[in-house]
């Protein structure tokens, strides 16, 4: 499992199936599987819309740190 990091703010309803229990999961956070299951339950339109979320995620941690990868 990924460490829950919260780093985009993009969150989505997750049944964790270690505690059998609903919580909230940023996007980038959930398994795999699970961020599939949701892009292909959506259209274009809206995955378009998730990848410029997350790349302003990028810019803004880059940005605050400082990194720039060689």
């Amino acid at each position: 499992m990924k460490e829950k990091r919260n780093l985009s703010g993009i969150y989505f309803r997750f049944k964790n199936p270690k505690t059998n229990k609903w919580e909230n999961r940023t996007f980038e956070d959930l398994p795999e599987d699970k961020q599939d299951e949701y892009m292909a339950n959506h259209n274009t339109d809206w995955t378009k819309s998730l990848a410029k979320q997350l790349a302003n995620a990028l810019n803004d941690i880059g940005n605050q740190f400082n990194l720039i990868k060689e």
